[in-house]
């Protein structure tokens, strides 16, 4: 212990989970724990102030947004996931940090968007290693479709942006064939600045694993009308792809299923 701080850091894979656990008196609460009926969240009344909001959808266990929200005390955080059991691990975490500019959510990031958000309301939404379904019978599931980037779209203000990342092949193909149709799209194909062995727990895994990363920093698309996103709608492909199934026992070693031995097989 030092000046009231916990100096040990939890770590995932080696790298340290962003922040110092705080004394338990400046603990935050950042559990949405019921969401309201739907209708536009109040971002203003829900953090007891009017500050610019990111969202970040597929959470996970929060590591991208502890950071974030560390590091950039002046925006609100809302960050959302469908399963509980992750929440509770970046609840526990975001909660020891003192990190009063999070909440925390389960729900889908396609059912947030559509049911909770105003349109032209949000400066960033940030989305992490969506999952790619290798099960074919699954893959209606696949977030990343053209009805919700023009969910996105709808979502942010004019300028906003999205950010989107995959290790998966199959998916950046997928991605750089239809983002252009909603944002200006700039890929970012060296580490993030911020966070050079990974913003998340996913990214971390792959940089170890030698797997490459598509880092995308698409704008909003201020000129396009409804009408243009209705027809992009109707145009562009599905996400039919086939994931790469070899990659499955790279998930099974994110999920603790596998050991490291197991990836180089």
């Amino acid at each position: 212990m030092n000046d009231g701080q916990n100096t040990e850091r939890e770590a995932e894979f080696g790298v340290p989970i962003p922040g110092a656990i705080l004394p338990e008196d400046q603990w935050a609460r950042t559990a949405v724990k019921r969401l309201p009926p739907p209708g536009p969240l109040d971002f203003s009344a829900m953090f007891g102030r009017i500050a610019p909001v990111l969202l970040d959808l597929g959470c996970g266990n929060g590591r991208s947004t502890l950071s974030s929200a560390l590091a950039r005390p002046d925006v609100d955080h809302f960050a959302v996931d469908i399963l509980p059991v992750v929440i509770r691990y970046f609840t526990r975490r975001a909660n020891q940090r003192g990190l009063s500019n999070v909440r925390i959510a389960v729900i889908g990031g396609r059912e947030l968007l559509r049911d909770y958000i105003a349109p032209g309301s949000i400066g960033e939404i940030h989305c992490y290693h969506p999952q790619p379904y290798y099960d074919r019978r699954e893959i209606k599931k696949r977030l990343i479709v053209p009805e919700f980037l023009a969910l996105v779209h709808q979502c942010l203000q004019p300028g906003g942006l999205f950010i989107v990342q995959t290790d998966n092949p199959a998916y950046a193909r997928y991605m750089r064939s239809i983002l252009p149709s909603f944002f200006t799209v700039t890929e970012h194909t060296e580490r993030w600045p911020d966070a050079p062995q990974g913003r998340t727990r996913r990214e971390i895994l792959a940089l170890q694993q030698g797997l490459p990363v598509f880092r995308a920093v698409c704008r909003r698309r201020d000129e396009l009308t409804e009408a243009d996103l209705q027809a992009a709608m109707t145009a562009l492909p599905r996400p039919t792809f086939d994931a790469d199934r070899r990659l499955q026992k790279y998930d099974r070693l994110e999920a603790g299923d596998a050991s490291p031995r197991d990836m180089q097989r």
